[in-house]
């Protein structure tokens, strides 16, 4: 019966893939059959403030399937594509013992601030994953497709999940491209 209901509802949102709500839709089915696992999307793929004006949405289901996750895998739990129509200035804190990581597809519009423990798990990143020793800030190209939204859970170990974030993040498929002007900046230890 579960798996009849999934089919038809499925079948029933294809058309739909590229809606914000789709994706919250598809994670609260899967959150009522798979309970365990998921847990509904939080937060809003909509723009805010400057941003709004600096941005218009567009439909690209490619790209949004490119950064939607499975609950406990990361990447998006819902998302929303846009264009950018000005240039904006966007955030990759990275690893430098892995110099092809400083243009990877994760980025934020908001400067890191406060603990490192905290920006991970505002937007899941594993420890296995980058130390955070390095931050970029890039010029983000006009005419660039992002997808916006907030994260999904993630499992990073046996003994580390994340759950979803209400935290915006900006999702660029090929970002070594789409950037220019960018300044790299090293972490340095500090304790309060």
């Amino acid at each position: 019966m579960k798996k009849a209901l999934l089919g038809t509802l499925l079948f029933t949102l294809q058309g739909c893939v590229n809606s914000p709500s789709t994706t919250t839709v598809k994670t609260a089915l899967k959150s009522e059959l798979e309970p365990e696992l998921a847990q509904a999307c939080i937060g809003s793929t909509a723009l805010d403030g400057e941003l709004r004006t600096r941005f218009k949405p567009i439909k690209d289901t490619e790209l949004l399937a490119q950064a939607i996750g499975e609950p406990l895998k990361g990447k998006l739990c819902q998302g929303a594509v846009y264009q950018s129509t000005q240039e904006v200035t966007i955030y990759r804190a990275w690893n430098s013992t892995n110099p092809n990581s400083q243009f990877g597809q994760w980025w934020s519009f908001q400067y890191p601030s406060g603990t490192i423990a905290d920006y991970r798990k505002n937007y899941e990143i594993c420890y296995q994953w980058s130390p955070l020793d390095k931050l970029v800030q890039c010029t983000l190209k006009i005419g660039t497709n992002v997808v916006v939204g907030n994260g999904q859970s993630e499992q990073c170990s046996e003994y580390l999940s994340y759950p979803v974030s209400v935290k915006q993040q900006v999702f660029i498929a090929a970002s070594a491209g789409a950037v220019e002007n960018c300044q790299s900046f090293n972490g340095i230890m500090r304790w309060q």
